[in-house]
């Protein structure tokens, strides 16, 4: 698992996480790079694969410039 800056600030995976989703996860995967830019900014996008319950498992996107972030919920 590894860190990245997110608007100045080291991040875990746990902790990106949990500015997307607004609360701590269960369990998290580690932070990839998304391959796409932010819509808002045009800053690079990281992803982080989480389980808010048990039964969800959900990947997060995040700006790592700005305050932009979404997930693969339908």
């Amino acid at each position: 698992m590894s860190n990245r800056v997110v608007q100045g600030r080291m991040v875990t995976p746990d902790k990106l996480a949990e500015l997307v989703e607004g609360s701590r996860p269960m369990e998290t995967d580690g932070i990839e790079d998304a391959d796409r830019d932010c819509p808002d900014c045009g800053g690079n996008v990281i992803s982080v694969g989480y389980m808010p319950s048990v039964t969800e498992f959900v990947t997060g996107y995040k700006c790592q410039e700005c305050d932009w972030k979404e997930t693969d919920r339908e």
